[in-house]
C-alpha cells in the first residue's frame, strides 16, 4: 500500500465534520473511514504525486497571489464603473511560452490565473508549451509576458519541479 496522503485525510474530515454539524466520536470515526477510502481510491486514479519544494517560495506566492487579487479587483472596479481615465482599456490575448511542465504547478498556475480579476485562462496548447491568456486591460505584450513569468512561473517552477 502506498503512502496516503495525510493533508488530504485530514481535510477531508474536517469537510466530514463541518458538513454534519456534530463532533460526535461516531461522526468523526466515519469520516475518517470515509476519508481513508476516499483517499486511496483518489491515489488510483492519480499516479503523478506532487513533489513539494521550497515551501517558504509558496508562502510568499500565497501572499503575493493574495495581494495580487485585491489589486485587480481595485483595476477591473474602476475599469467597469467608468474611472479609468489615465489611458484607453484595451484588452486582448497573450501567448505565454511556458517552461513550467508539471501538471501540479499548471493547476495552480490556472487557479491563479482564473482567481484573480481581468485576466482569464483562454487555453493551453497541446504540448503544454503555451498559454493564452485573455487580459482585460493590456498595453505592453512583452512586459506583461515577463511580469507573469517572473511574478507566478518561476516561482511555480521552484516548488514543483
Amino acid at each position: 500500500m502506498s503512502k496516503l496522503p495525510l493533508f488530504l485525510i485530514i481535510a477531508l474530515v474536517i469537510m466530514w465534520v463541518l458538513l454534519n454539524g456534530t463532533l460526535s466520536l461516531s461522526s468523526v470515526l466515519f469520516g475518517l473511514l470515509l476519508a481513508i477510502l476516499l483517499a486511496l481510491a483518489i491515489a488510483r486514479l492519480r499516479p503523478v504525486r506532487p513533489r513539494l519544494r521550497n515551501l517558504h517560495v509558496a508562502i510568499a506566492l500565497i501572499g503575493t497571489w493574495l495581494v495580487d487579487i485585491l489589486q485587480s479587483n481595485l483595476s477591473v472596479a474602476r475599469i467597469v464603473l467608468g474611472l479609468e481615465r489615465r489611458h484607453e482599456v484595451r484588452s486582448g490575448f497573450l501567448d505565454i511560452p511556458l517552461e513550467l511542465q508539471d501538471p501540479h504547478g499548471l493547476a495552480v498556475l490556472a487557479v491563479i490565473v482564473t482567481s484573480t480579476p481581468g485576466t482569464s485562462w483562454a487555453g493551453l496548447a497541446p504540448d503544454g508549451k503555451v498559454l493564452r491568456l485573455h487580459v482585460l486591460d493590456l498595453h505592453d505584450a512583452d512586459q506583461w509576458i515577463d511580469f507573469f513569468k517572473q511574478k507566478y512561473e518561476r516561482r511555480l517552477m521552484r516548488i514543483f519541479e
